[in-house]
């Protein structure tokens, strides 16, 4: 697991660097197409791919993973069943599970395995008034003036 967390925050620091991800970067996410495109000053310069690995709800205190939430569409969920399956296959509690009750660590667990188990360019987390909303980004390349 720590070969875990060390790859993901590596990865996580060198997306931001990279792509230029800081300071006043608008971003808009679709969970039905499973892209996240973001802008600086209205002018999209960064797409990518999500894959949606969780959501917390605050107010009950729950994580349910992306797979066993049935209102997500097809897209949302990417290869987030091989997470799941690496659990399974290497005995890993928590991976298996529908959902856990919340707790902050085990959540950073969950998304760094995920992370790792889908070979993710980096994470994204998304905050409600009760919900967290968790993502992996994948392909990660210039934005095009296409649209």
């Amino acid at each position: 697991m720590s070969s875990a967390r060390e790859r993901a925050r590596s990865r996580q620091a060198l997306m931001v660097e990279r792509h230029g991800l800081s300071g006043d970067v608008q971003y808009h996410w679709s969970l039905d197409d499973a892209r996240m495109t973001w802008s600086r000053g209205g002018k999209p310069f960064l797409t990518g791919r999500l894959t949606m690995i969780g959501s917390v709800s605050l107010s009950q205190r729950t994580w349910l993973w992306s797979w066993a939430n049935e209102s997500l569409p097809s897209a949302a969920l990417g290869d987030i069943a091989r997470v799941r399956r690496f659990g399974e296959a290497h005995d890993l509690p928590v991976l298996p599970w529908p959902g856990f009750d919340y707790l902050p660590e085990l959540v950073a667990e969950a998304r760094m395995v995920a992370a790792s188990v889908l070979d993710a360019d980096g994470l994204w987390a998304e905050s409600t008034d009760d919900a967290e909303l968790h993502f992996l980004l994948h392909d990660l390349k210039p934005a095009t003036d296409a649209a």
